[in-house]
């Protein structure tokens, strides 16, 4: 499909330079011809007629409630008869979405379209609305199913967004600024962006098609008409499009949207092990040519990566037979496979090739053995908890502590959370380690101090001296 276009873009270019050159007219106002030796025009409508309808305005409304500090009053209640109940205020935003299934009403679009509404209401492209109800959604990816009962829809299948170069046409469909179903087009800038703050896992396609607020969820589609990404935010000092764009891959879309049709919910896991950038530094000292991978540099005790044999100073260079570059490749990886099934990873160890298989593991079955951190945690275990659909709202915990053991001596109690370490919050077994490990990495030429530690017991808090 792609070589069809070139022909009549040369074409283009010939009519162009004959008008430079004033060989076909001197009228100024003349104007191009619909074809040029029977070929016509080249022209982005013929795929739009299959696009658009595809494409879906989205309309939330989220209730709120509103309370005045003098309803706490009863003397402004009464005097003033204010009302004693909180009054309700309606909150709507728009955006976009793409029907990939026509049988069964699939639109994918953005979490944070649909964040937090009380009604979702859908819009196609002939003017018909519908109710919408929520499949699922998972803020980790921004990536958001909801479903509609329609008949005669359209639907846009997946392309394959790995096959992307930078230079690709793309064209972005949605609704920005509430205006109506929009179109613009431009290329890919960039892949494997991470420029995002708030979402774990991130690969995002750059584009400098415009996207403006209200895009977000619509689709970004290929010469061929198919759905490469969803559109999802923009880099911007005003607030409007200055030519950086991000949407979400397909490629992950597809796998986070498999999840949310089978579960409701992306039942995300871990390996059970901390890796680090594989810097120039690290790759000579390694006798790497090629500084691409990342270095192993904790494997938690009892976990399946620990299992599997792999081990500190290992260089992962292929998850899921995809190529790791950087820490964020490993976790897009590791973050896409359900908790229960293997992923297959590549490594190297003493210039040689591995391959091993290792299964993700729910994270509250993490358990983390003491001193495998630090000695002075020795005969305590450690534990990773997150209450359930809240991504931000985790802590670590101790879930055991052997009696008479070190740990237990220096003050230590089952059930404890740890809320900190010397002054730094604590919140996952990854930022327990780093803690740790960076302050025995600066105090390897000095006496070894007191490990501070903050923990929660029950209602109180208090602090634990480890020496």
């Amino acid at each position: 499909m792609t070589s069809a276009f070139i022909y009549p873009f040369r074409l283009v270019l010939a009519v162009l330079t004959l008008f430079s050159l004033g060989a076909l007219s001197s009228n100024s106002t003349a104007a191009l011809p619909a074809a040029v030796d029977g070929q016509p025009l080249p022209s982005l409508a013929p795929i739009l007629a299959e696009v658009t309808p595809a494409v879906v305005n989205i309309h939330t409304e989220t209730r709120v409630r509103v309370s005045s500090p003098l309803l706490n009053d009863p003397f402004f209640r009464y005097f003033f008869d204010l009302p004693s109940a909180p009054r309700e205020r309606v909150q709507s935003s728009l955006g976009s979405g793409v029907i990939v299934d026509a049988e069964r009403g699939y639109v994918l679009t953005n979490h944070h379209v649909i964040e937090g509404a009380d009604d979702i209401a859908v819009t196609l492209d002939d003017g018909r609305n519908f109710e919408a109800q929520l499949i699922g959604s998972d803020p980790d990816t921004d990536v958001a199913v909801i479903q509609i009962e329609a008949d005669d829809l359209s639907a846009l299948g997946l392309a394959d967004s790995q096959q992307l170069q930078v230079g690709d046409f793309v064209v972005a469909v949605g609704n920005p600024f509430g205006l109506g179903q929009t179109v613009t087009s431009g290329i890919v800038s960039a892949l494997g962006r991470s420029a995002l703050s708030g979402l774990a896992l991130q690969n995002f396609i750059q584009t400098d098609a415009s996207i403006n607020p209200g895009n977000s969820g619509g689709a970004l589609v290929n010469l061929r008409g198919e759905l490469v990404g969803i559109n999802t935010a923009i880099f911007t000092p005003s607030g409007g499009n200055v030519g950086i764009g991000f949407a979400i891959p397909s490629s992950m879309v597809q796998q986070v949207m498999e999840q949310l049709l089978r579960f409701g919910e992306v039942r995300r896991g871990t390996l059970g092990l901390e890796v680090q950038d594989l810097t120039p530094d690290l790759a000579r000292a390694f006798d790497i040519e090629k500084p691409s991978g990342v270095v192993v540099t904790q494997v938690w005790g009892g976990t399946p990566a620990a299992e599997s044999g792999l081990r500190a100073g290992d260089i992962i260079v292929k998850a899921g037979g995809q190529t790791i570059k950087r820490s964020q490749d490993l976790r897009n990886a590791e973050g896409l496979v359900p908790v229960g099934e293997n992923i297959a990873l590549e490594y190297l160890r003493g210039g040689k090739t591995r391959n091993t298989q290792v299964p993700i593991t729910a994270q509250e079955d993490i358990i983390v053995e003491g001193k495998s951190l630090d000695r002075r945690f020795s005969g305590a275990e450690f534990v990773q908890r997150s209450r359930k659909g809240d991504r931000d709202n985790s802590w670590v915990a101790i879930s055991h502590v052997e009696p008479g053991s070190y740990a237990e001596r220096q003050g230590l109690v089952e059930g404890d959370i740890v809320l900190g370490i010397k002054r730094r919050r604590v919140e996952t077994l990854s930022q327990l380690g780093e803690v740790v490990q960076q302050s025995n990495q600066r105090q390897r030429n000095q006496r070894r101090r007191a490990l501070v530690m903050q923990i929660q017991r029950g209602r109180y808090s208090y602090l634990v001296t480890l020496e």
